[in-house]
């Protein structure tokens, strides 16, 4: 999947290349407790269940030789269907980080705005995120995820294209928070269940590409005890001061380093609804989080996009779906699984 660019045709009046920015093909001010029952409306999210024997299968697939090959998911190559509707709003509200058992150091200042430098602080956020790993058509691939906090204790968000793509779920499905050069150091944590968004799961939607993750227990552990959980938040507007990360694997970058963008966004007034950043992370880095109330001296913050697709003539410009609604109900079917 390395080399030419593939793109996707978008039946609407301009065309773009979506660029999935993880791997493989490449707030609020209202609280909202762990649990809260969602606001009414969104469509139930879509969910996928991995039986017993697979979880171990994936696990035991991941090998460190694996993983530094898996191959970036970020060019999408089907045909993807954007909407003019606006993703469903809600009313604004949000979910608190929570510490790992473990506790964090604390990190430096970090440039603002920043287009696409390693991420060398440290902070609660280098524990939290981290590089997916699954199989798509036979392939190894990869994309970025991160650890939320959840009443499972168990939750991932991601994109929507890295749990799946074209009509199938993909398998061997792990995450692997903390990554770095082929190390896992926090353990690989496989799948139990994979979401999406009920869009993206029925047409590819880019306005709703949010895909999620419950992962089994690892040695009698559960994932945000081990490595802490960001917070979320649902329904914030648009204009903010956003930072977004992910494990770029496409050139110029390797897939083996914590890349970081930051700066204010902007609406997308081409084909979608998404949050828009000047960014040059490449395909691998798809479904790392973004997030607003950042703070660089502890890492923490509220997630509310993930990195989803670039456009073939904007390649510094990263986009990433609003957290709206549909998030919202995703993430509370994902904490409850």
């Amino acid at each position: 999947m390395r080399g030419t660019p593939r793109t996707r045709r978008i039946p609407r009046p301009a065309l773009g290349v979506l660029i999935g920015v993880t791997a493989l093909f490449t707030a609020g001010a209202l609280a909202t407790p762990a649990g809260a029952a969602p606001e009414p409306g969104p469509s139930p999210a879509r969910v996928h269940s991995v039986p017993a024997s697979a979880q171990q299968q994936a696990r035991d697939f991941w090998t460190p030789e694996r993983m530094r090959s898996a191959v970036p998911l970020d060019l999408l190559d089907a045909d993807a269907r954007s909407t003019d509707a606006a993703p469903r709003a809600g009313r604004p509200a949000t979910v608190a980080p929570t510490a790992p058992t473990a506790g964090t150091a604390d990190v430096g200042p970090a440039a603002f705005p920043n287009g696409g430098g390693a991420w060398t602080g440290g902070g609660a956020v280098v524990n939290t995120a981290g590089r997916v790993f699954f199989t798509y058509q036979g392939r190894t691939a990869s994309c970025s995820g991160n650890a939320v906090t959840s009443a499972n204790k168990s939750t991932v968000i991601t994109a929507g294209h890295c749990v799946k793509l074209e009509g199938a779920w993909h398998t061997d499905w792990v995450f692997v928070p903390g990554y770095h050069d082929g190390q896992a150091p926090h353990g690989r944590w496989t799948a139990t269940k994979t979401l999406s968004t009920p869009q993206w799961t029925a047409s590819e939607d880019i306005n709703y590409d949010v895909g999620a993750a419950v992962v089994a227990p690892l040695d009698g552990q559960r994932l945000t005890d081990v490595v802490g959980g960001q917070g979320l938040a649902f329904n914030t507007g648009y204009n903010l001061r956003m930072y977004a990360f992910g494990f770029p694997a496409a050139a110029p970058y390797d897939g083996q380093k914590f890349i970081y963008c930051s700066g204010t966004t902007n609406r997308d007034f081409l084909l979608s609804n998404d949050h828009g950043m000047g960014c040059d992370m490449t395909g691998g880095s798809s479904g790392g989080p973004w997030f607003t109330q950042f703070n660089e001296a502890t890492g923490t913050g509220l997630q509310s996009s993930v990195n989803s697709f670039k456009y073939n003539f904007l390649p510094n410009r990263m986009y990433g779906p609003y957290f709206g609604a549909d998030a919202q109900n995703l993430y509370q079917a994902a904490q409850s699984s």
